[in-house]
């Protein structure tokens, strides 16, 4: 049932609809804040309806799931405690279908009825549950009314619920974008700051790379060919002096190298990314590893992200994943170019610790994301407890034209 089009005065008389437009109006410019705007939507269509609870849920920043944002007392304490996937539950499912669903009497019985003990759904009887929309955001979230006593639910009931979620789902859809804007100012401060904290721990352990290793043993190599410049007349010791500064100078080319590979792979330069992948893969012999990479050069900038990006996923299947298979593909479609890296791993839940949560820092799922974007790539993850992990990175690449 899908009431269609109508007008807020088409379902209220004239003084209640002055009242819900002020309302509405007050809601949306009380703040930037979604949970401030939705928990005054909550008191206005509790009064609206004529109903005892109202429950707003808002789509999460990654679109696959429903949060509580605002309620009426004595709910409003679960405000950002309760999280739906999409599907799931009576929202999940208005969520996923865009459709209203009206329930009189028994919602236990509706196989698609997910109780939260913190909300008390055995209390009310009766519920309403509509999507907000708008048109330049499209689906925003869920509202929810309920009421204790068993309650017909109009035609006109669903279509007043549908008027008011389609005009404050532009206000909470503004307010989620400037949420999801400070988020990303935030973020990128915080990574200006550590890239040039990185940076200088790189500059110093390279210095001291320089100073403790390199330096060192140059100094020692001019020991050693100024003694075999002192034995001139003694073909032995200047063949025993030449030998041990042969020795060093192969010493001191390899940490020459060894530092230089800090910054950059010389596996890339030798061997391009394909041939850098596969050699990551190879260095893991204790999981079975299956490759699919195109031979295609990147942009150098593009090519040390997608490697940096596969080593440390790499490094946290060996750490974390405790996996016995994994894949890891290379390929470029058009003007995109795709790394996905899948293992049958013991996953996690990623709604419990999304990307670049504290819990998580020590996966380096942050620094993976970090990598792809500062390319201007992204960075996807998708894992399951006990259903193994996707890590996807997608990086655009500049026009040849």
């Amino acid at each position: 049932m899908t009431p269609g089009p109508a007008k807020v005065r088409d379902l209220v008389d004239a003084e209640d609809e002055l009242a819900l437009l002020r309302e509405l109006i007050q809601a949306a410019s009380s703040g930037p804040g979604v949970e401030p705007l939705a928990a005054a939507a909550a008191r206005m269509i509790t009064a609206a309806t004529a109903s005892d609870v109202c429950f707003v849920h808002v789509l999460d920043d990654t679109e696959r799931s429903l949060t509580l944002a605002g309620a009426t007392p004595p709910f409003d304490s679960e405000v950002g405690k309760i999280r739906l996937p999409l599907g799931q539950g009576i929202s999940g499912w208005v969520a996923s279908h865009r459709e209203p669903v009206v329930i009189t009497e028994d919602k236990e019985s509706d196989p698609r009825y997910m109780p939260f003990q913190s909300l008390r759904g055995s209390d009310f009887t009766s519920m309403v549950s509509v999507p907000m929309e708008t048109d330049p955001g499209g689906l925003v979230g869920v509202l929810n009314v309920h009421t204790v006593a068993r309650r017909e639910f109009t035609e006109r009931d669903v279509e007043l619920l549908l008027v008011i979620g389609r005009l404050i789902a532009g206000a909470l859809h503004q307010a989620r974008l400037h949420r999801q804007l400070v988020a990303r100012e935030r973020a990128h401060e915080n990574f200006v700051e550590q890239v040039i904290e990185a940076q200088e721990i790189e500059r110093r352990r390279l210095a001291g790379d320089i100073h403790d290793g390199i330096s060192q043993r140059l100094i020692t190599l001019s020991y050693w060919l100024d003694a075999a410049t002192r034995g001139i007349d003694d073909p032995d010791t200047v063949a025993e002096q030449l030998g041990k500064a042969r020795e060093l100078v192969d010493l001191t080319l390899a940490e020459a190298r060894a530092a230089i590979s800090g910054l950059r792979p010389p596996v890339l330069d030798d061997l391009g990314l394909a041939g850098g992948l596969a050699s990551l893969a190879r260095s893991i012999p204790e999981i079975d590893m299956e490759v699919e990479l195109a031979e295609r050069r990147l942009p150098d900038h593009i090519e040390l992200a997608l490697y940096r990006i596969a080593q440390e996923c790499l490094q946290n299947i060996v750490k974390h994943a405790n996996a016995k298979r994994a894949r890891l593909t290379f390929a470029v479609d058009e003007d995109i170019a795709r790394l996905e890296i899948v293992d049958d791993g013991v996953g996690f839940d990623t709604f419990e610790h999304p990307l670049g949560s504290d819990e998580m820092g020590g996966y380096g799922l942050l620094s993976m994301a970090e990598r792809a974007e500062i390319v201007g790539g992204r960075l996807n993850i998708r894992s399951r407890p006990g259903s193994g992990t996707a890590v996807t990175a997608t990086i655009p690449l500049p026009s040849t034209a």
